[in-house]
């Protein structure tokens, strides 16, 4: 048996179990791992939750969750945004969605050292990875979306760009340990971390969001002193002190995944003191089941959305009590370790022109 993670102090092996646990209470026979019960699933999280499943050793049911990818991914590689056990929910492709199965494939493989299990995830994500890549501009970034009539949205978002970056970093280290060559990947990779690193105006402004503000450090392409000065300036913009990190600057919610995130963006970085301190206080969110509410409004203490427990929030926590407690050999996947180095070039590489937006043949119809 793994280690299972804990945080001496914050929080134990035996609670952080029992919140992976929480997740499979939610996780459908076919693998499905929707955000809450009767809820919908979206494939970014259905893959977040998977990965804190492996992180305990619940294997069996987290690879039951990879096959539910392999087994609903369309003919061009692509997942819809939302399923419903029914359906689709939202037949909107996003390109973040479609492209992090490469960083679930990637962490199962260096939790359990299963070659086999990586050989057979291969296909999925390569074909994800190249329906995400002809999405991507000439100046780096990535087009967020095609809508449900499968037009192409124009613009880029700066967390989902990020995370697509990451995810690409995964999916080079897949096809290295694979012996796949990939160059078109590093190339493009390049490109994607030096508008995320360098470019602000290749995104569409959503600086209200904490996403927008951590993201790029917890994808790995901003580092060293300009990651520092990006957490210092927006620190107090963010964070609310003694309960964690805001969903919006606008608004006094703090919201558990967000936290959880910002946890393992500052662990990157190395600020363990204040990666603590952040996830001590998010523990005021957790349940007597180990679940957690998604998020808090303050001074009110209202839950919101109203008494709801997400499974992608529960996934985030696993994985952030992995990387500060140090637990498994994957807890440093979001510090970088084992991962390329990024190929941060000077000007981006042209990219590919971009093909007729056209949707899948043989596509699920939307519930």
């Amino acid at each position: 048996m793994r280690v299972v993670p804990e945080v001496p102090g914050i929080i134990s092996a035996a609670d952080v179990l029992e919140t992976a646990r929480s997740i499979v209470a939610v996780q459908r026979p076919d693998g499905m791992i929707p955000w809450f019960p009767g809820g919908h699933c979206d494939p970014w999280n259905h893959v977040e939750a998977a990965m804190a499943l492996t992180a305990v050793g619940l294997d069996a049911e987290a690879d039951a969750a990879y096959q539910w990818l392999v087994d609903t991914q369309l003919p061009d590689g692509s997942w819809f945004n939302y399923y419903l056990h029914t359906g689709v929910k939202d037949a909107r492709l996003d390109t973040n969605v479609c492209a992090y199965l490469a960083t679930g494939a990637w962490h199962r493989y260096i939790s359990t050292g299963d070659l086999d299990g990586l050989e057979q995830l291969w296909p999925t994500v390569a074909a994800g990875v190249d329906f995400v890549l002809r999405w991507q501009r000439l100046d780096g970034s990535i087009r967020w979306s095609l809508d449900s009539a499968g037009i192409l949205e124009e613009y880029a978002l700066l967390t989902g760009s990020s995370s697509i970056y990451h995810s690409l970093r995964c999916a080079i280290a897949i096809a290295e340990r694979l012996g796949q060559e990939r160059p078109d990947w590093e190339l493009a990779a390049g490109g994607l971390a030096h508008a995320v690193a360098h470019d602000p105006d290749a995104f569409a402004p959503k600086v209200e969001f904490a996403m927008d503000w951590y993201y790029p450090i917890l994808s790995g392409a901003l580092s060293g002193d300009a990651a520092h000065r990006r957490i210092d300036g927006s620190w107090s913009t963010f964070v609310m002190e003694g309960r964690g990190v805001r969903c919006v600057s606008t608004g006094e919610w703090v919201t558990a995944a967000e936290t959880a995130e910002c946890v393992l963006a500052l662990d990157a970085l190395g600020r363990d003191d204040e990666a603590r301190e952040l996830f001590r206080w998010v523990q005021a969110l957790r349940n007597d089941d180990g679940s957690y509410w998604t998020g808090m409004v303050y001074p009110e203490e209202a839950t919101y959305p109203p008494l709801e427990r997400s499974t992608y929030t529960a996934g985030a926590m696993v994985l952030a009590a992995d990387a500060l407690g140090h637990s498994t050999p994957a807890s440093g996947l979001f510090r970088g370790e084992g991962l390329p180095s990024h190929l941060d070039l000077t000007e981006p590489a042209p990219a590919a022109p971009v093909e007729p937006a056209l949707r899948s043949p043989g596509a699920p119809g939307v519930a």
